[in-house]
């Protein structure tokens, strides 16, 4: 495969790559409740460097405990995370694969606040957070500076570990976007208002990054290409679209970062993203967002009218009215390269009946790539190389996608979750897994609860069994030596 553009390194400035496919950034709540880290993390990102992806960007890291999205996430608030973060850095290395921690902090959207953490978050805004209704507060001018310094403190910390890189966490609802977005920063100070006020958070950071690390370190930003801030909620405003975005891009590049990374959406998940459907109904627990959303119901002033959406299925109409009727109107609009049906949700009963090729293909075609257009219009707006998240599992579309300039390489999380071995399938010659993943999205509602992992069992033979036993793989080799002589395993 040595022709072939997949497998060809992926130059940044300060850092080189060895394939074009990232393990997005997605995790479980594998680490300890205070946020430091345990052998069960080291387990699960070696399944992704072992598998042959080039480089891994970690889950959600935060930069401060208060900036969590759950607790059992590590963390890089104090230098007595460093060296955990140099094992697991270590362990990827050993695969050749780099290794770039993704600096965040959750800001409002915040599903479990834990037990450190006031009950009311921090934001741009002190308007609640209308799909769960998550209360905030605005953050004052000195507290800004503060966590500006916690993010540049945080990078420190990751280069000290050896690591790669940092990204930003800028997409996705989380706090940077919290300040970007038109649809949710009111601010009348020099941090809202204007575009140009509105990125000056995200651009102190990106200084003080910069100061604090040099010039020399991979650092990259992710952001999402539009809001669609009033996606569930009609009475929202729309927030971002492209054409801000583009702005931004060039002020970051600018500001000396070295890639940008396109997603999209103001909350997650969000109907745009990730592509798929949301299961509310299911034969097993964990098939139906009813099984792991009553964690949430004291998070917010509007979790128990989602959770009733979810646990009755007369109500599931409501629901589903509003969370499909955007991706019906948009869906066609972001791809470039592939036709996409508007009710892709359709496809997924006709691919889980018989799994035929032209079922998988259909199922393929509908979710794949949803940010190319955006991802090409990113890259034609800056210099620096541009990665692109968005369903990708068929090898001949992302090599399409990179030859025709839409971008410089694709990231994946869900795709790789469900087979940890894609890289290399694609590497021997395979254009589509031999099971592919289904766009489910079951994994994504079990991260709250149980441990995160493929929970499709039609992908298993439909022995629900064997799925949970692979799920609960990232738990071998145990934090400590199973003791047998004494009884124990």
């Amino acid at each position: 495969m040595s022709n072939d553009i997949i497998f060809e390194p992926l130059k940044f400035r300060n850092l080189t790559v060895k394939n074009r496919i990232f393990r997005s950034n997605i995790c479980g709540r594998f680490d300890n409740y205070d946020g430091s880290g345990n052998q069960a993390r080291i387990n699960w990102e070696r399944k992704f460097a072992k598998g042959g992806v080039g480089a891994i960007v970690t889950s959600f890291v935060p930069v401060t405990i208060e900036g969590r999205i759950v607790p059992n996430y590590a963390t890089i608030h104090r230098d007595d995370r460093i060296p955990f973060w140099q094992k697991v850095g270590e362990m990827a290395h050993e695969y050749d694969c780099k290794f770039i921690m993704q600096l965040s902090h959750s800001g409002r959207q915040r599903d479990l606040a834990g037990v450190e953490n006031p009950k009311i978050a921090v934001s741009s805004t002190g308007k609640t957070e209308s799909f769960h209704g998550l209360l905030c507060r605005s953050l004052a001018q000195d507290e800004i500076k503060t966590i500006v310094n916690a993010f540049a403190k945080g990078a420190g910390r990751a280069k000290k570990a050896g690591l790669d890189g940092v990204e930003l966490h800028g997409a996705n609802g989380y706090l940077i976007t919290q300040f970007l977005s038109s649809g949710i920063n009111d601010r009348t100070d020099e941090y809202g208002g204007s575009l140009q006020n509105r990125a000056r958070f995200v651009l102190e950071i990106v200084e003080a990054v910069r100061k604090e690390v040099g010039d020399d370190f991979h650092f990259q930003m992710k952001i999402s290409a539009e809001d669609f801030n009033n996606a569930v909620i009609p009475c929202e405003k729309q927030g971002n679209k492209l054409e801000d975005t583009l702005q931004i891009c060039q002020w970051l590049e600018e500001a000396g970062i070295d890639a940008i990374h396109v997603s999209v959406g103001s909350i997650f998940p969000h109907p745009l993203n990730p592509p798929g459907t949301f299961p509310l109904e299911g034969i097993y627990a964990t098939d139906r967002a009813v099984s792991s959303y009553d964690t949430m119901l004291s998070s917010g002033n509007q979790t128990f009218r989602n959770f009733l959406l979810f646990k009755f299925p007369m109500l599931h109409k409501i629901f589903e009215l509003l969370w499909y009727r955007v991706p019906r109107k948009v869906f066609k609009a972001p791809n470039a390269i592939a036709g996409l049906p508007l009710k892709a949700e359709d496809l997924h009963a006709e691919f889980l009946q018989g799994m035929a090729l032209e079922a998988m293909q259909k199922l393929l075609d509908t979710y794949q790539g949803r940010n190319l257009a955006y991802s090409k219009a990113i890259k034609n707006a800056v210099k620096i190389p541009v990665i692109c998240t968005g369903g990708f599992q068929q090898a001949s579309l992302i090599r399409k996608a990179i030859h025709e300039g839409f971008c410089d390489g694709v990231s994946m999380a869900r795709m790789l979750v469900a087979n940890n071995d894609l890289v290399q399938q694609f590497q021997a010659g395979k254009d589509i897994p031999e099971r592919p993943c289904t766009y489910c999205n079951k994994c994504l509602l079990n991260t709250l609860e149980n441990p995160l992992g493929c929970y499709e069992p039609i992908r298993y033979g439909g022995d629900y069994e064997a799925t949970i036993r692979e799920v609960m793989t990232v738990y071998d080799p145990p934090p400590f030596p199973v003791l047998e002589s004494a009884g124990i395993g």
